[in-house]
């Protein structure tokens, strides 16, 4: 029987939780592990504040706990990692995070990495986050887009944003390599990565990637 790994979306927009799953087509093989995604619909439409990343811990711990018996692994898809510690207490499958996982593969690509984020608010959490890690001398800047996560959908002014930004990490803090700091900005991945010409990281494929590796 294929290994599956269930892929969760802790906010409740189906939206996102579609845009992730097309983000993971190329890493569905025929022989490959099932990659299933779900949403949380306990969660906010969106997860950009502290209080949002608090709240949704414990109906996302309680979803992946009952969900684990059908799977082999785990992936949390929220670039705050939320739960994540908890998750790995209580399931008895591998839990990966996605900035864990994203920050884990940046390391391998390049000397330092820039991430691109939602908003100030979003810096600051994830700089904690990179400190308690003992990876703050590895990163080169973590800079907002200034843009929610459902106004992502906007595709002509997020791709703007987006390359702004992230030739600013390159440019002016030295990345050389990207990170997207939210699941809403996977579609512009590979089209971002050709214009800055600098790896650029989707963090749920980082770890849907890690997670395969651990399978087979």
């Amino acid at each position: 029987m294929a290994h599956r790994i269930v892929v969760i979306n802790p906010n409740s927009t189906p939206a996102v939780t579609d845009g992730i799953s097309n983000a993971l087509d190329g890493l569905r093989f025929s022989d490959g592990p099932v990659v299933e995604c779900m949403t949380l619909v306990e969660g906010p439409p969106a997860i950009e504040t502290d209080e949002h990343v608090r709240d949704v811990v414990e109906p996302l711990c309680a979803l992946m706990a009952a969900e684990q018996h059908r799977c082999d692994a785990m992936v949390l898809a929220c670039y705050s990692d939320p739960g994540l510690a908890e998750a790995r207490q209580r399931l008895d499958v591998p839990v990966f995070g996605i900035s864990e996982s994203a920050m884990s593969m940046a390391l391998s690509l390049g000397r330092s990495f820039g991430v691109v984020s939602l908003f100030d608010g979003s810096v600051e959490r994830h700089l904690h986050y990179v400190e308690s890690l003992g990876l703050s001398s590895r990163m080169a800047a973590d800079l907002p887009l200034d843009l929610g996560v459902l106004e992502l959908a906007d595709e002509a002014r997020t791709f703007d944003r987006l390359t702004g930004v992230a030739e600013n990490l390159r440019d002016e803090h030295g990345a050389d390599v990207i990170v997207l700091g939210c699941t809403g900005m996977a579609p512009y991945r590979r089209r971002l990565e050709d214009i800055v010409g600098v790896p650029v990281v989707d963090p749920t494929q980082a770890a849907v990637t890690l997670a395969i590796g651990a399978l087979t």
